[in-house]
């Protein structure tokens, strides 16, 4: 692996940044439809979700924890989408900390019947993701927070894995579940609009130390019945609906090339809702293109230049029909 060109000795401590904004998410437990308990090992559970009602505005504040404190995320109202009125707008300054250094749901912690992919971060305590060495970053701080699309919480030996990995007290830990069919696990997973172009930026190789900032967004699906149309119109949500915009540093050429690359639409597997493809390769997410996973429609502009480039394009028919709209 190659050194790292990133300059991350300025880079903050995401844990410590979202120490004080999980405290407000447990002081307002009540009002966000929230519910917070111990485990038997002193770590913290808030469930927002399976047991609890939660909502969007606790799915709002939990992707910005996910984010490292180093996120903005907004609901408003939005005329792009004739039928789904409401967006979702996510801002980083530190794009490539914040979404990649902890939102990205990279930690694999299983145990028997619980699997669960951890995001947050807490991730980047642990470093155990080869992307810590690549970006050269790992954090420090006696207290962690983790965020998990979960139906359950996590058994005694997965948070004693965790704590073992960060170096933190199980005490210290917080986890967040927030299933997937729950509204703030709805709007938590479709904030990861600015984090799939990130990770896509990644995965074509371009220069992570050329992003210089991004924004993006996407709109707010209705919750599903069930887990896979659930998982299918959130990741939708983004694939047909979401527009990112990242503000990179080098040639207008690079530039025009990542607009073109970046897009959903540049993958085989572009053109169906989500739900079809996962249930054509035997929901076996690893025979999906991965270039799939990105916006629908994407802006560069190279900073030096002040040119802008743009991809893909956004489809309000394919929403619709992932989204169960009918006329």
């Amino acid at each position: 692996m190659s050194e790292s060109k990133l300059d991350v000795s300025l880079w903050p401590s995401v844990n410590q940044l979202t120490n004080p904004l999980v405290k407000h998410l447990i002081d307002n437990a009540k009002v966000l439809r929230l519910l917070v308990e111990k485990l038997p090992s002193g770590a913290t559970v808030i469930d927002a979700g399976i047991k609890a009602e939660g909502g969007l505005e606790a799915g709002r504040l939990i992707a910005e924890i996910c984010m490292g404190g180093l996120g903005h995320v907004n609901l408003h109202s939005s005329s792009t989408f004739p039928h789904w009125s409401w967006t979702l707008s996510v801002h980083s300054n530190n794009p490539v900390l914040s979404c990649l250094g902890s939102q990205y749901a990279g930690w694999s912690l299983a145990h028997e019947k619980f699997f669960s992919l951890g995001s947050g971060p807490g991730r980047a305590l642990a470093g155990r993701e080869e992307l810590y060495k690549e970006l050269g970053y790992k954090d420090s701080a006696d207290a962690a927070v983790l965020v998990l699309e979960s139906e359950k919480a996590p058994p005694q030996e997965v948070v004693e894995k965790v704590a073992r990995d960060t170096g933190v007290k199980a005490e210290n830990l917080t986890f967040i579940l927030t299933p997937t069919r729950s509204l703030a696990g709805t709007v938590q997973i479709v904030s990861r609009v600015l984090e799939v172009a990130l990770h896509k930026i990644h995965t074509l190789h371009f220069p992570l130390e050329h992003v210089v900032d991004g924004m993006a967004s996407a709109p707010v699906p209705p919750p599903a019945p069930d887990f896979l149309i659930g998982m299918g119109r959130t990741n939708d949500a983004i694939l047909f609906g979401g527009h990112a915009h990242l503000f990179v540093k080098g040639s207008d050429e690079a530039a025009a090339k990542l607009a073109q690359e970046l897009p959903s639409s540049a993958s085989r597997d572009y053109g169906r809702p989500f739900a079809e493809v996962f249930k054509a390769v035997n929901m076996d997410f690893y025979k999906i293109d991965p270039m799939l996973f990105s916006p629908a429609a994407v802006t560069v502009t190279a900073v030096e230049s002040g040119k802008s480039f743009t991809g893909g394009k956004l489809d309000a028919a394919l929403l619709d029909q992932s989204f169960g709209y009918s006329a």
